[in-house]
């Protein structure tokens, strides 16, 4: 298959178009400004309607009028937001108890305005700390509201609010932590100290996520987050360039084709999938049966003869080519008339394979899906990644990836790393965990919100292989493909957790419930 410049042009549409942005810190305060300058709106009173998000949502999940709520503010514009959020919870009839740490003077003049209406306001117990806390007794009953610091930190906490985050951290209360668990970086903690940053059980995200929210190390400190809409600037958002993003349900929806009325088996793809090897003939099994699970027209597996019977009796609607050796791939097919070929599950990593894999990357033309341990071969001969197709499809997980770029420290780094090796080399990367990321060739990282912890399970990633090899066999360009196929995969593991429990998830519940993801997306179009 051969992809023309065109196809690039609407790919680079096709990601322009995408709707959730992931600003920076620097971004946020900068949406802010552009709020308050172009609605217009005085920035006490952005802050007012950003504080009745918060304490409408505190109320909503902790509806017991006998819980006390005590906020800690710090002196900026979050620990506005605090004094404010402390107020409304009292006028709604909540014990509140507010500390408001003022120990240089000066105050953000939002934070010092709630400050002095807390101050008239008798319902709430008002603490300003100018010197040392008398730290109050914390139970496991109370919602205690962080906002201490938001977007704007960039050090690590340290003194007395390193303390208090300490002692918030052993206590038994439930942490709510208003944009940013305070301590936490919005993009990168690699040089943050983590030991004092505060550990929220929810962070109430202002507008949209921050980048550090989709990391593995940060879910400790950010718990459950939910992003809480204020009506900032839509033009504004609209004008701030990102390269980072968040998937949303309506962006995969809008890419998914209904199939022709007289659609046959010629005309919906025939995918080619190189897989196996003796004694894994389970990863070919299903990558194969989630390729035909996602509606390709015909496939053929390339496996070895020791993979033959089972791969035939397993997959019975695959035509099998057989290698010339009975325990590996050791030679490569014609594959130009393929529309789409995925290699690497399951295929181990003999000199020979190795060998195959080199000669399907120079004989393609069209793009090539590479997993598992075709990941691993590239990794052992990095000079092949220069010969790769354009848009090749890359899906390791993280240790795989490390194997290709080297070491990283957090995964800040990593998605850094993978992002520059896309655009070097003009692939996508699929970073796959939690949020899966999507690394393009034009620089855009997408972070998928589908898929749950039942899914580390052996196979999974043989499943993706399969879902974006079929997908592409149909016609779907490379940057559809991926997303497509990365959001249905996660989706049909959240509707098989949502039946069998996350704990009883395997690989092939992700195919049995493939069908009902599409059919999830099609019913919401």
């Amino acid at each position: 298959m051969f992809f023309t410049r065109f196809d690039v042009f609407l790919q680079q549409i096709f990601f322009k178009g995408l709707k959730m942005k992931i600003l920076t810190g620097g971004q946020f305060r900068e949406l802010d400004l552009y709020t308050i300058e172009h609605e217009p709106i005085a920035s006490y009173d952005l802050m007012e309607r950003a504080s009745h998000a918060v304490s409408d949502e505190i109320l909503r999940r902790w509806p017991d009028p006998e819980q006390r709520c005590i906020v800690f503010a710090g002196p900026g514009g979050n620990g506005g937001d605090g004094l404010a959020v402390a107020r409304m919870l009292a006028a709604a009839g909540r014990h509140v108890l507010a500390y408001l740490f003022n120990v240089k003077g000066t105050l953000n003049p939002d934070c010092e305005t709630n400050r002095d209406r807390l101050l008239a306001d008798a319902q709430v117990e008002f603490t300003e700390v100018t010197s040392e806390l008398t730290f109050p007794e914390l139970l496991p009953s109370d919602i205690v509201i962080d906002a201490l610091f938001g977007t704007g930190l960039s050090k690590p906490l340290n003194g007395g609010f390193a303390l208090v985050a300490k002692r918030l951290n052993q206590s038994l209360a439930t942490v709510v932590s208003i944009d940013v668990p305070s301590g936490l970086m919005c993009e990168d903690n690699s040089y943050n100290d983590l030991s004092v940053t505060i550990q929220a059980t929810v962070t109430l995200s202002i507008q949209m996520p921050k980048l550090s929210f989709f990391y593995a190390e940060s879910q400790r400190y950010v718990g459950e987050f939910c992003f809480l809409p204020i009506g900032l600037s839509q033009e504004g958002i609209d004008s701030i360039k990102t390269h980072l993003w968040l998937t949303e349900e309506s962006d995969v929806r809008a890419l998914l084709r209904n199939r022709p009325r007289f659609a046959h088996k010629g005309t919906m793809g025939h995918a080619l999938l190189v897989v196996g090897s003796r004694g894994m003939t389970g990863a070919a099994i299903l990558a194969a049966r989630a390729a035909l699970r996602t509606g390709v027209g015909k496939l053929t597996v390339h496996v070895p003869q020791a993979c033959l019977d089972i791969m035939q009796s397993s997959v019975p609607e695959a035509i099998a080519q057989i290698d010339i050796d009975d325990h590996y791939i050791t030679s490569a097919i014609d594959a130009s008339v393929f529309q789409a070929v995925g290699i690497g599950p399951g295929i181990g990593q003999h000199h020979h394979t190795a060998a195959a894999l080199r000669s399907y990357i120079t004989q393609q033309t069209g793009p090539l899906v590479v997993d598992a341990d075709g990941i691993n071969l590239l990794a052992e001969n990095p000079e092949w990644l220069n010969d790769l197709p354009a848009d090749s499809i890359l899906t390791p997980h993280p240790r795989e990836l490390d194997r290709l770029i080297g070491h990283n420290a957090n995964s800040f780094e990593r998605m850094n790393r993978a992002r520059n090796l896309a655009i070097e080399h003009h692939l996508f990367i699929v970073v796959k965990g939690h949020y899966s990321q999507i690394c393009t060739p034009m620089g855009d990282v997408l972070f998928n919100p589908t898929g749950n912890p039942g899914m580390a399970t052996a196979g999974c990633g043989d499943v993706l292989t399969g879902i974006i090899t079929s997908l592409l066999a149909q016609g779907y360009l490379p940057a559809e493909a991926v997303q497509l196929g990365v959001y249905l995969h996660g989706l049909a593991g959240d509707l098989a957790a949502e039946a069998l429990g996350e704990e009883s998830l395997i690989a092939s519940d992700l195919i049995a419930y493939l069908p009902a993801a599409f059919k999830k997306l099609k019913e919401a179009k």
